[in-house]
């Protein structure tokens, strides 16, 4: 066991690109104790720095591999400090193109791979009454776009979970922190996205467009994902943590034009919606 109680243990599903890999390197660099997880440990064996690094094979999507790398990381460094569930995937199709086999894919990464993930770690974590979460979601778990309704549709999973999670453990010492990004230079849209081999002329102009505009901008996307996982330390290392992180200026101007959004329609239909109650006595 390598044992250093001052030194933070991170564990990082989805490391082999993309901010799971920015993120290893950056906290590498930073001297902590690292989990580094892909499904193939073979693509993330150049991860190095003075820090240490445990690397370990993690289908988020298979229990027996869940399990195992988390007593693996238990007994290699005694606990997890925090768990960054960032492993995850897309998938372009208007929702009458979707096929389902894709969609279930989809929410067994993105979803259930998650929950198993949290699941697996909170047991040490309430023992300790310590310890913090940050599930990685996106600006697309805020608003939906065209093209990704059952992307978005994950995500506004992860967002609800993560919003009840932090409730429940919050008072037991465990924070909670979602990850909102836009537009980053991942590999996302190209190599982590599929996209219906049905495609609708209707839809041309919609999902279409969006689908098409996505893959034009990969690689070309305004994010930084080395800044994104600065960000992520510092967020997680601050005195209060957020509850919500959004990365980009892509996701904070769509979040709060959302927010705006639903202030307006709210108000506009306020006295509908209070008049659905029994009236008071």
């Amino acid at each position: 066991m390598t044992n250093d109680n001052d030194t933070p243990v991170w564990f990082i599903t989805g490391c082999s690109t993309g901010f799971g890999h920015e993120l290893a390197t950056h906290l590498l660099d930073l001297g902590h104790r690292v989990v580094v997880t892909a499904r193939h440990a073979a693509d993330i064996t150049d991860l190095g720095g003075p820090g240490i690094a445990l690397v370990l094979n993690l289908d988020v999507t298979d229990p027996l591999q869940v399990n195992a790398a988390i007593l693996a990381a238990e007994d290699e460094f005694g606990r997890i400090d925090v768990l960054v569930n960032n492993a995850g995937i897309g998938y372009f199709a208007a929702v009458e193109e979707s096929e389902e086999d894709q969609i279930r894919r989809m929410f067994e990464v993105n979803v259930f791979g998650l929950s198993r993930m949290i699941q697996g770690v909170l047991p040490g974590m309430r023992k300790r009454r310590s310890g913090h979460i940050v599930n990685m979601s996106s600006i697309g778990g805020l608003c939906g776009f065209p093209s990704l309704g059952f992307y978005n549709a994950t995500k506004f999973a992860v967002e609800g979970l993560s919003q009840a999670l932090r409730q429940e453990v919050e008072p037991l010492g465990i924070k909670v922190t979602v990850v909102e990004p836009s537009g980053f230079r991942t590999d996302w849209a190209g190599r982590s996205a599929n996209e219906s081999q049905v495609q609708i002329d209707d839809y041309a102009k919609t999902a279409g467009k969006v689908r098409s505009e996505i893959r034009a901008d990969s690689g070309k996307q305004n994010g930084d994902p080395v800044r994104a996982a600065h960000a992520i330390v510092k967020a997680v290392n601050s005195p209060k943590p957020p509850h919500h992180l959004l990365l980009g200026n892509n996701a904070y101007n769509g979040a709060m034009a959302k927010l705006d959004e639903l202030r307006t329609e709210f108000t506009a239909w306020e006295a509908v919606s209070r008049g659905a109650d029994f009236p008071s006595t």
